[in-house]
């Protein structure tokens, strides 16, 4: 007898619930898409069917709870959920319209929009955002992979509602800060966590504004190829791209550091529509992104490797400290500066060919694998940090220690306890999970001075 078909692999035919498998579509972390049909409805509308990776998984029932509270013509509607028996266990699914379309960057990157069609589709986006946040939701995951744009009419689609709230919903993880994606987080939410860093039993619970930053930051995306940042040499949108004043003007009330200055959603949604209906003959011109100059030579210069003699003495240093308060101490500061997008980080430049692969969502929801060039990972692996290309800042490079392992350029450990899906604290490699080993610090000249982060 044949072993069942696992849930990332259903073959053609396959019955899940009411539905049968036409194809497979794309999965991440947490799902996999399929296009399906009804049972004796051969030739029906296609459908979309979200299957989960883990059993009873908490985000399809939460998602599904969003979905059923809205009707609305950017979301998509939910036609059903179930379980999938396997003999592991039940798994998850939702059937959901097919959304048309592909995701909002690399539509960016295909048809170069002008400011007015890139004011359409946000301002389509907002207005479903409105419609969450009317019923007492927030979608907590806002970023380009989660926004299909229909090339055809610039159609878009919110979709991927897994990491969203609601009143009276429990939390998804233990963690300070919900499941997200950390560029797009609002510098309130990145405030909680350096506050409440260290308080067992802290979470951050997610408002309205915080979905207003989140599509302030997807529009700065666009436009830029880069996040946005509050240090004070980071550029202004404005001197990366072409684009018109009104669409600067509400960009820069979107990502307004006081949430009461970027205004309810809705708000944006019709200030947004407006713009669109009202704004000049610039607005048509397609949006270019400047020519930036190239950095010089010292920013390509790696950091001199230091002896392996240093690191024992900073690795005794942390026994002697405490060897777990020093660690999570330094992977905590190392976090937060990562994820410091409104607290004077400056995240890099993003190839703009690729979607979003750090911690969230379904984005291929109606995307085939060969859609796009270079098609990029999936917006499902949520909670699971995309892994990095080099070293990161201060991370210990070669030759590794024992128990450490050499991946990419730097030294890395795995957690014997934690396993995909690996959180936002760790970085998954081909289905481990990992976190840095920290480099140490060179010798303080002097007492250094305490300073809240955002001084």
């Amino acid at each position: 007898m044949n072993p069942p078909p696992e849930p990332s692999r259903l073959p053609p035919g396959t019955e899940v619930g009411s539905w049968r498998v036409l194809e497979r579509i794309g999965h991440g972390t947490y799902g996999t898409v399929y296009r399906v049909e009804p049972l004796g409805h051969i030739g029906a509308q296609p459908l979309a069917l979200k299957l989960a990776l883990h059993r009873a998984d908490p985000r399809f029932e939460r998602e599904a709870v969003l979905l059923s509270r809205l009707a609305h013509p950017h979301v998509p509607s939910l036609h059903g959920q179930g379980l999938w028996a396997h003999p592991s266990g039940p798994f998850p699914f939702l059937v959901m319209d097919w959304a048309g379309g592909i995701p909002l960057y690399a539509w960016a990157l295909a048809h170069s929009p002008s400011s007015r069609q890139v004011l359409s589709v946000l301002a389509q986006v907002a207005h479903a955002l409105a419609a969450l946040h009317a019923v007492g939701g927030v979608h907590r995951d806002v970023k380009g992979d989660n926004i299909l744009v229909r090339p055809s009419d610039f159609h878009a689609t919110l979709i991927d509602f897994g990491a969203g709230s609601f009143h009276g919903a429990r939390p998804l993880t233990e963690e300070l800060l919900p499941p997200g994606t950390p560029p797009y987080r609002s510098p309130e939410a990145l405030e909680f966590r350096w506050r409440f860093w260290f308080q067992h039993g802290m979470h951050y619970a997610p408002a309205p504004a915080d979905d207003v930053y989140a599509l302030g930051v997807t529009a700065y995306r666009l436009l830029t190829g880069t996040y946005p940042s509050s240090h004070p040499k980071h550029p202004p949108a404005e001197t990366l791209a072409t684009f018109s004043p009104e669409l600067a003007k509400l960009l820069r009330r979107m990502l307004s550091r006081k949430p009461s200055a970027r205004g309810l959603m809705d708000e944006v949604a019709r200030a947004l529509q407006i713009a669109a209906e009202r704004a000049g003959p610039e607005a048509d011109r397609s949006i270019l992104r400047r020519p930036q100059p190239s950095p010089g030579p010292a920013r390509h210069r790696r950091p001199p490797a230091r002896s392996s003699g240093s690191r024992r003495t900073w690795v005794g240093v942390a026994v002697g400290l405490g060897a777990s308060f020093a660690l999570q101490a330094g992977w905590a500061a190392w976090r937060h500066a990562q994820e410091g997008a409104g607290m004077g980080w400056a995240w890099p430049a993003l190839d703009p060919a690729r979607e979003d692969t750090g911690n969230t969502g379904l984005a291929k929801e109606a995307l085939p694998d060969n859609a796009v060039p270079h098609p990029p990972e999936s917006a499902w692996a949520r909670i699971s940090l995309e892994f990095p290309k080099r070293p990161l800042p201060s991370q210990a490079r070669p030759p590794c220690k024992k128990r450490e392992a050499e991946l990419n350029g730097g030294c890395w450990i795995r957690p014997a306890d934690a396993t995909p899906p690996c959180g936002d604290r760790y970085y998954e490699w081909k289905g481990l999970c990992y976190f840095p080993v920290l480099a140490p610090p060179p010798p303080a000249t002097s007492a250094p001075s305490l300073k809240h982060p955002s001084e």
